[in-house]
């Protein structure tokens, strides 16, 4: 596995693939610098034929995902994606890892992030799903920990894509800030999230999304060199 090449996969913007794939390359050589001796690339699945490329001749590696929950996507959709491109996972193939924020290290980042922002209340804002709980329980693991661990009167979750939904979470004082739970600046965090805010009424400050954070190509590096695989029956955060 030391020797195995890695694949960095992110779903990408599918309105317009290649600014968002391009970003994710950039990632992954910061990652690469982090592994020497290591090839790592990446794809995303909104940019055609990506993920082929990515693969081609080679027969076996590690795919760390870059999505912010273990659900449908790494456990399903990304096996069966790379199926469609003629390569096998599992052992001897090609081996899904726990996505990126599924890892405690990227939970830790997060109260590190908003002790760092010096806030009186934060909102954490993730994209939710209104088909699984998975992605907001990891969401709301996520604020619980910083409500627990920092000092701040009050943590909110808000979501894009279920209830709460951002726009609904008013009554926040100019010190408030905004935490993205995003792996990247993709027109949720550009767009939806900031007209979502403006909706409710909320005069703090949007952070950057924590997987532009600087600590992220070593946490990723750490990540890819444990080589855990996902869990092929349930993310680890999911609430029974």
């Amino acid at each position: 596995m030391a020797h195995h090449p890695v694949l960095i996969l992110a779903h990408g913007q599918p309105s317009d693939p290649l600014p968002a794939a391009a970003e994710l390359a950039a990632f992954a050589a910061k990652v690469a610098a982090q592994m020497p001796g290591r090839e790592v690339t990446s794809a995303t699945l909104a940019e055609p034929g990506a993920l082929a490329r990515a693969v081609a001749g080679r027969a076996a590696g590690l795919v760390y995902p870059m999505f912010m929950a273990g659900g449908w996507f790494t456990r399903v959709q990304i096996p069966a994606k790379l199926a469609e491109v003629g390569v096998a996972t599992g052992p001897g193939g090609w081996q899904v890892l726990e996505p990126f924020g599924c890892d405690p290290a990227v939970h830790d980042l997060c109260v590190s992030l908003a002790r760092e922002a010096a806030a009186d209340e934060l909102v954490l804002a993730a994209h939710g799903s209104g088909r699984s709980s998975v992605p907001s329980d990891i969401a709301r693991h996520v604020a619980g920990r910083i409500g627990d661990e920092v000092g701040i009167g009050r943590v909110a979750v808000g979501f894009i894509d279920q209830v709460p939904q951002l726009s609904s979470l008013t009554g926040f004082g100019t010190k408030a800030v905004c935490l993205p739970f995003f792996a990247a600046e993709g027109d949720h965090v550009t767009d939806d999230l900031p007209q979502a805010l403006e909706r409710a009424g909320f005069k703090g400050r949007i952070l950057p999304p924590i997987g532009h954070d600087p600590r992220v190509p070593g946490i990723a590096a750490a990540a890819i060199a444990r080589g855990k695989p996902v869990c092929a029956e349930r993310c680890q955060w999911a609430k029974a």
